[in-house]
């Protein structure tokens, strides 16, 4: 089969590799679509906890063709969706049932083969049948879990205020749930006038077109809207400039999340007295482990709307190309790969 091959951070082929055979408890599927998201680009970058050599893509979707001993053969034929995060069960975090804090965690299409080739293996387990998901909307399965992770962490009161930076698909797929999970106002601030518009169709309250590069403006927009402060501000960009900008958007008391993947030598500057004083929560949202199925109920229900959201599509031969625009193309929102 082929596959994207990675020997190394930022060198990779598309190479004829041996099609993958399914052992005890997995199950080989067909690669209809593999979503590309900005996890990937640090991946390509060597800047998150990949290992390699390796095939990445996080966000598969595809038809079952082989499975394993003690799996049930009648779910060849089925098009699932996979959950790639693998704790080890054993460590101390494990132990506690935090999984996501797993010291031996894995992941497929970062420590391990995902879906930039034609064929892959999940565990059956790790597996969800979505028969009744096309295949562009099955694909969002994996971003839609990571934000209902980012839901629970941040534990939003009832009749909130939220103001959320990021209108990627990561960022409108949170702010869709916001919308659906009690939040009184959902406030999203991105630069791109088209994402934004998306965002309004989806019936997102507010939108506010904001210039990255002058966080004074973007700022004074975001203020006059909640002069006292948001109860929640959530940075969905993976832009240190505007994580720096998210505590002092915060009303007194209120919780800000970071959600995005920034560079990992990313820093900003906060004033301890400023979160002691205003007494502000500050807390991290990293993947999902336990969210799949709540991700496909609502993908399933239309809690979390997925059309206009695909606007590139690449064969394996142009991952590059689907690297590019990830970076640099003003007009891409999401990206796939269909081998």
């Amino acid at each position: 089969m082929r596959a994207v091959v990675y020997d190394a951070p930022r060198s990779f082929t598309v190479a004829e590799i041996a099609r993958p055979v399914p052992g005890p408890g997995m199950v080989r599927f067909g690669i209809e679509l593999g979503g590309v998201c900005g996890t990937d680009r640090h991946i390509h970058d060597g800047t998150f906890f990949a290992s390699f050599p390796l095939t990445p893509g996080h966000e598969p979707v595809g038809i079952v063709d082989a499975v394993g001993e003690g799996v049930d053969p009648l779910l060849i034929g089925s098009r699932v969706t996979a959950n790639g995060i693998q704790s080890c069960g054993q460590c101390s975090y494990c132990r506690r049932g935090e999984p996501l804090r797993c010291r031996n965690l894995n992941a497929l299409g970062v420590t391990g083969p995902g879906a930039f080739a034609e064929y892959m293996l999940a565990p059956a387990e790790a597996c969800f049948v979505v028969n009744d998901l096309e295949a562009d909307v099955a694909v969002l399965a994996e971003p839609t879990a990571c934000a209902m992770h980012g839901l629970d962490t941040l534990d939003l009161r009832p009749g909130s205020d939220v103001l959320l930076f990021g209108a990627g698909p990561t960022g409108v797929i949170m702010a869709q749930l916001l919308r659906h999970g009690g939040a009184a106002r959902v406030t999203v601030a991105a630069p791109s006038a088209f994402k934004l518009e998306l965002a309004r169709s989806y019936g997102i309250d507010e939108t506010l077109q904001i210039d990255r590069d002058d966080p004074d403006a973007a700022a004074a927009a975001a203020r006059a809207l909640a002069p006292d402060g948001f109860d929640a501000v959530i940075d969905a960009t993976g832009s240190a400039t505007v994580s720096q900008q998210c505590v002092p958007l915060v009303r007194d008391g209120g919780t800000v999340l970071f959600y995005g993947v920034t560079d990992p030598a990313d820093t900003i500057t906060i004033s301890p007295f400023d979160v002691y004083r205003r007494e502000v929560v500050i807390k991290g949202s990293f993947a999902q482990s336990h969210s799949f199925p709540q991700a496909v109920a609502a993908l399933r229900h239309g809690r979390v709307r997925t059309e206009g959201l695909i606007t590139h599509r690449f064969g394996l031969d142009g991952f590059g190309q689907a690297l590019d625009a990830l970076s640099g193309d003003r007009t891409a929102h999401k990206i796939v790969i269909a081998p």
